[in-house]
């Protein structure tokens, strides 16, 4: 696992100085998690010592964190059920008791986390307890911020992305990735589905929004319009 410390100052020479944040309370963090090389990303507000965890992959560099920045995480959220992306999720619940959430339809691969791990010679991890399934539209409100989910299936049946408002920046789980898209030859996956999500949902963000991947290097809309392979002439 290795963290990357994310500078979102405007006015510093940060890892990304094209996010333009309106406020200068937030923390962002990505720990990059083996064997998959899956991105965990750590929202947190300086001011509320408030965050919320996407796709917690590893409980001991996810609770460090929190604990380095005096964090209380209020809710542990999924873009999607893959077995990479909930792998820490019952043991950070167990350890913060904050609410896990998910879309409906991604139920049946926590369901069937041992099957998964079985098709990477894996142990399964303990599956959590769903506390609330989110869907298009729905607004997770946290430290003042703000995430709203945008349903985006095809890498997976309930697969979501999540639009930190006001801020430009989009958290894309295995929908989006720099110069490539999430692959749909797992169970419930449709590459004519996860174009037209791509398509139809996040070309309509703006070009320099920020995009924050399930693996790999972060991006921006504008980008991939003009340079993914995949996605020329939707």
């Amino acid at each position: 696992m290795h963290q990357t410390d994310i500078n979102i100052d405007n006015r510093s020479t940060g890892v990304i100085k094209f996010i333009g944040v309106n406020r200068m309370s937030l923390i962002l963090k990505c720990l990059t998690v083996p064997p998959f090389q899956s991105n965990c990303w750590i929202l947190g507000c300086s001011e509320t010592h408030v965050a919320v965890v996407i796709d917690p992959g590893d409980a001991d560099g996810v609770l460090q964190m929190l604990q380095a920045h005096k964090l209380t995480v209020k809710y542990l959220i999924h873009t999607h059920g893959h077995l990479d992306h909930v792998s820490a999720t019952a043991v950070i619940q167990q350890q913060t008791e904050a609410p896990v959430l998910i879309h409906r339809a991604d139920q049946i691969l926590l369901d069937n986390l041992e099957l998964q791990g079985n098709m990477f010679g894996l142990a399964a991890p303990e599956p959590p307890t769903i506390d609330r399934y989110i869907c298009e539209g729905d607004k997770i409100d946290w430290a003042g911020y703000i995430l709203s989910v945008i349903e985006t299936p095809g890498h997976s049946p309930g697969g979501i992305c999540l639009n930190l408002e006001n801020e430009k920046i989009l958290f894309a789980g295995d929908t989006l990735f720099q110069d490539s898209i999430g692959r749909t030859d797992l169970w419930g996956g449709d590459y004519q589905q996860l174009l037209d999500s791509i398509c139809q949902k996040l070309w309509q963000l703006d070009d320099d929004t920020v995009v924050c991947p399930g693996h790999g290097a972060r991006t921006t809309i504008g980008r991939e319009k003009r340079e993914n392979p995949f996605l020329q002439g939707l």
